[in-house]
């Protein structure tokens, strides 16, 4: 086994750097040094803490070019997708500078066994992050930000193709002033991520990736009795209404299926669309994906880059041709390119059904399943039937009932009216059923990884 990996630009297969795992001891010393970093984090103000929080996002702004051509190499996405994800990273940092001391001060309660008492959201210790590719910067601020702010130290496993994005974040977080080894990137194997898991000091466990990541890392933490929040994938069902506005229905459904190459775990990827709607819905989205270019991501004609890398560009294929053995059909794309560089078309597929990938499992990247419904309570019924919960979609004139059908009757985490959207500060982020447990953004991920802990004054 290699003790080094190498970064590649998905572009043109081009190397862009070879980085040395660290050893199993070298691991567990930055795990102690975190640790050791953590013993004085814990004791600074919410003030204080906020208020590095808060530089750290002012540092991400004037690294903003430099973070954002390196995502643009590593895995492949525009420029200015690369660029907008800086920008949330800092409204992420200054959200919780904002709200985070008023989120976690201490909250006074009347107990019936003493005097007086309160709540304190105390920090638990090292949290381990261990993230995915696709969003290089937005998936490290997500749970570390929050994390810091709770005053908890926070380790890093980044994905391997992503590995300078980890390293230069790090760089970034100690810039603004967060004291050395509150917040460090472990550049390992698995085996050793394993090791650290099961590592005394680290208190809790979150992943960003598939459900299969999911079970593994959720099932080594739990050997230690040790909290996880897990955000998986998802096939995120987008619906078409009878009374659906088309041109919103194909804006949204075009923006949705491809924006980061439409490698999102929160990307539009089933369009169930009505009987009433489907011939023009098919015939229209289908022109509009036919005419987006995927190509250089850096040359102004690209309308999305490349794949983050080869064997995700090749499984991705293997969906789309299983599908088609169980009877989906190919309305444009869905031919693999050769030459240089890990190009997937933008595909869209037709007669989805259940037994195929496209319709039961999730689709990383640029292909769209055409799911056809009867009517609205048949669309509805459709987008429940899965095993994934992250997100979804109604397109619908009605907003007053497609915000009761949200609400009351759609099995996911998040739901998006009449467009597409990803994440924001404000709002609670993550799903249910095999699209994992806990929430991130909107001050609940600065509650998942602190111990509520009771303090009742028995007598004055």
């Amino acid at each position: 086994m290699s003790n080094s990996i190498k970064t590649i630009n998905p572009t043109n297969g081009e190397t862009l750097e070879t980085y040395t795992l660290m050893s199993s001891a070298e691991a567990k010393q930055v795990v102690d040094a975190c640790y050791e970093a953590f013993l004085d984090w814990r004791l600074e103000s919410l003030e204080s803490r906020a208020k590095t929080v808060k530089a750290i996002g002012q540092a991400l702004q004037k690294h903003k070019d430099e973070l954002a051509d390196l995502m643009v190499k590593e895995m492949g996405k525009l420029p200015s997708q690369a660029r907008q994800e800086v920008d949330l990273c800092t409204g992420i940092c200054d959200y919780t500078a904002e709200h985070g001391p008023k989120k976690l001060a201490d909250e006074e309660r009347q107990p019936g066994n003493g005097e007086r008492g309160f709540v304190t959201y105390s920090p638990m210790g090292v949290i381990y992050g261990i993230q995915p590719w696709n969003f290089p910067a937005y998936q490290v601020i997500r749970y570390s930000i929050a994390n810091l702010m709770a005053g908890n130290g926070v380790l890093l496993k980044h994905a391997e193709n992503v590995t300078g994005s980890g390293l230069l974040l790090e760089k970034i977080y100690r810039e603004a002033g967060l004291p050395e080894n509150v917040f460090r990137t472990l550049v390992i194997s698995h085996d050793v991520s394993d090791e650290v898991i099961a590592h005394s000091a680290v208190r809790g466990v979150t992943l960003t990736g598939s459900d299969g990541a999911g079970r593994k890392v959720a099932g080594k933490a739990a050997e230690h009795l040790k909290k996880t929040v897990l955000e998986l994938g998802s096939n995120d069902a987008y619906l078409v209404l009878d009374d659906a506005d088309m041109d919103v229905a194909i804006d949204t459904c075009v923006q949705g299926r491809v924006y980061n190459g439409g490698q999102t775990c929160v990307a539009a990827k089933r369009f169930v669309v009505t009987e009433k709607n489907y011939e023009t819905f098919k015939k229209r989205y289908v022109e509009r994906m036919q005419s987006l270019k995927a190509g250089d991501p850096t040359q102004e004609d690209s309308d999305l880059g490349p794949m983050a890398r080869l064997d995700l560009r090749d499984d991705l294929h293997d969906q789309v041709e299983e599908s088609v053995r169980k009877g989906a059909k190919i309305l444009c794309g869905g031919e693999k390119p050769s030459g240089k560089g890990a190009f997937y078309p933008v595909t869209v597929l037709d007669n989805v059904t259940p037994g195929q990938p496209a319709y039961d499992d999730e689709l990383f990247g640029p292909v769209a399943a055409l799911i056809r419904a009867k009517d609205d309570e048949d669309a509805m019924r459709i987008a429940n039937d899965s095993r994934y919960g992250l997100g979804g979609g109604i397109i619908s004139k009605d907003v007053k009932r497609a915000t009761e059908l949200a609400s009351k009757y759609f099995d996911t985490g998040m739901v998006f009216i009449n467009g597409f959207g990803v994440a924001t500060p404000e709002m609670p982020f993550g799903g249910v059923k095999n699209s994992g447990y806990g929430r991130e953004h909107g001050g609940f991920g600065m509650h998942e990884f602190v111990n509520a802990k009771s303090v009742i004054v028995v007598q004055e």
